[in-house]
């Protein structure tokens, strides 16, 4: 056992059947556009991680009223009228929680304070501030990282138009148009996740939704008093593609995700695995939360074969090139990701980390200013240093499944921000994981 938590060794062959926690991008917006509604709103399957439970308590610090009954997360929203603000709120680990906060806090009466860890305070957000500056608010920042002094006002709304296609920013604001005067228009350049559009007609919302060539979209909305909504949350596509790709790097593995979100702007990784020569399977779709669903199966084949990921399907799988270099690492040649710069400031460096630990498991890496080059091969043992990264850990984890030795971590810590069932989930499908925390 490592000082930093479990040790990972590949164990037998790997396959079954689990279930990932909820969706995390969907769990947010559903608590924080429950704290906006008049009425309540319960929520079934939402994300247990820490994350999420930073928007919860987000939302009571904002009035809301917030419990747990029966399995469901209920949130009794703040309804219309100019509410207080927030005073100081620990966002935690969370950019969703903060940047989403940060449309609701500029519509308050008084000053809300969004604050982070020491890895959230590194990350950029002037993609927020400006927009919400042009609608009336004042917010604050050091050099554009939090912690955001937002001061709330009467706002008004907007035509804007977002530099590179985030769906945070977007949500952002369109809640601060919820709440101001006219119209909030926002165009996105490129594909970006659409759960918010999916989502806030649940809650009554209306939503003119305009597509634009080369996959972007445009948003407008009125002022609007969402209404309280009752929703069932997905399993997160996010945190199922780790175990997934391990699959995919596992001559005649069969590993399935059930019950997670197919929604087709975060399946990317199917389509890059399929490529590769993994088989590809899903059974039992449906819809939860206006969002497709499914049970996922990937297999491995005798072994995958590189593939250049094309940089215009990075936009629907950015989140899960951690997950890509799992299944690049085990391919037959040289696989490349570009167009990816945006991983240079999420939770951590991802290409510089990535880079990193695989060289130091022993595989031949090249970091390129926006993305990476893997040739595949057996990873040795090592310690990981995980840069307190939830998405590299777990990353790790699964590469550790197909190496010849064991693999230990500086810190696991961070996978519970998202996926606390990860290390029952990764030893129930077949690796030895051991010194898991009780």
């Amino acid at each position: 056992m490592t000082p930093g938590g479990p040790l990972v060794r590949a164990g037998r062959s790997l396959g079954g059947r689990f279930t990932p926690p909820g969706d995390k991008s969907i769990t947010h917006r559903a608590i924080l556009f429950g704290l906006l509604a008049d009425g309540e709103t319960r929520i079934r399957g939402a994300n247990p991680g820490e994350d999420c439970a930073r928007s919860l308590a987000a939302t009571a610090a904002m009035g809301a009223g917030v419990r747990r009954e029966r399995g469901e997360t209920i949130v009794r929203g703040t309804g219309p009228g100019r509410r207080a603000g927030g005073g100081t709120i620990d966002c935690g680990n969370s950019g969703t929680t903060l940047r989403l906060l940060a449309g609701i806090a500029a519509a308050r009466n008084g000053e809300s304070v969004l604050d982070g860890d020491a890895s959230l305070r590194r990350r950029p957000m002037a993609r927020v501030i400006e927009p919400l500056e042009r609608m009336g608010a004042r917010v604050s920042a050091d050099g554009g990282r939090p912690p955001l002094r937002v001061q709330g006002a009467a706002l008004r709304g907007i035509a804007w138009d977002v530099p590179v296609a985030s769906a945070q920013v977007a949500t952002c604001v369109l809640l601060a148009g919820l709440s101001a005067s006219g119209p909030t228009t926002v165009t996105l350049p490129g594909p970006a996740r659409d759960h918010t559009e999916r989502m806030l007609p649940a809650f009554g919302v209306p939503l003119h939704v305009t597509a634009l060539p080369g996959g972007g979209r445009r948003v407008a909305l009125e002022p609007a008093v969402p209404r309280g909504a009752s929703l069932t949350v997905p399993g997160d596509f996010s945190a199922a593609a780790f175990a997934l790709a391990a699959g995919a790097a596992h001559p005649g593995a069969e590993v399935t995700a059930v019950g997670v979100n197919l929604n087709p702007t975060r399946t990317g990784l199917l389509d890059v695995l399929a490529a590769m020569g993994a088989g590809i399977e899903v059974r039992n779709r449906r819809e939860e939360a206006g969002e497709p669903a499914g049970d996922v199966t990937v297999r491995g084949p005798e072994r995958l074969s590189a593939f250049d990921v094309p940089p215009e399907w990075v936009p629907r799988l950015v989140d899960e090139v951690p997950a890509w270099a799992v299944a690049a690492s085990a391919a037959a040649g040289v696989s490349r990701v570009t167009g990816a710069a945006e991983l240079r400031v999420k939770e951590s460096d991802r290409i510089a980390v990535l880079a990193r630990n695989l060289a130091r498991l022993g595989l031949r890496v090249r970091e390129l200013p926006d993305g990476l080059e893997i040739e595949g091969g057996v990873p040795r043992g090592g310690i990981v240093e995980a840069d307190l990264d939830h998405r590299i850990v777990m990353a790790f984890a699964a590469l550790a499944t197909r190496a010849d030795g064991p693999v230990g971590f500086d810190d696991a810590s961070s996978v519970a921000t998202s996926y606390p069932g990860f290390w029952a989930d990764l030893a129930g499908l077949g690796a030895e994981v051991e010194g898991v925390p009780a």
